[in-house]
């Protein structure tokens, strides 16, 4: 279990820099103007907060909501679909190969964030780091296509757990 250490709450400039990175990436608010965020640290985590619950995350730099975070705001762009055949391999944290993606957003590139859904569902699994363009990802019949950040089960995960 993680543990959340030197947490800080955000200047109002810092934490709208968050907030408007994360519209302009996935299309959605995670809070209002006046809503105070808070980021920690839990091992090699930077854990964004909001409300006291953990949304998101900044890995190099680079904001993303944690898949609790994808469940709240549910998000339709930089998404990767994945048969149900993928999905019990991704639940566990493996890499997802390009036969498995059955759909994918056509505007990522390799190396953007994106989150990682079911087809039948379509609810948030994963979120990883593109390896290869989302028209690409349509079309290639082999290789890896998202390497996995963090996944349903993990300890970031099990951060806002009681």
């Amino acid at each position: 279990m993680l543990r959340l250490r030197r947490r800080q709450r955000l200047r109002r400039k810092e934490a709208q820099e968050i907030v408007e990175r994360l519209k302009g990436l996935l299309g959605i608010e995670i809070a209002g103007p006046d809503e105070p965020i808070d980021v920690a640290e839990a091992d090699e985590w930077h854990v964004i907060l909001v409300k006291d619950r953990s949304i998101g995350f900044i890995l190099d730099g680079r904001p993303f909501l944690t898949v609790r975070g994808l469940l709240a705001h549910k998000p339709e762009r930089l998404y990767v679909t994945v048969d149900m055949g993928a999905v019990k391999f991704v639940y566990n944290g493996a890499d997802i190969m390009a036969p498995g993606v059955v759909d994918a957003d056509r505007t990522m590139k390799a190396g953007d964030l994106v989150w990682v859904r079911d087809e039948k569902n379509r609810q948030p699994l994963a979120v990883g780091e593109a390896l290869i363009s989302g028209e690409e990802m349509i079309a290639a019949e082999s290789g890896k296509a998202v390497k996995s950040i963090h996944h349903v089960g993990d300890n970031l995960w099990k951060i806002d757990e009681e």
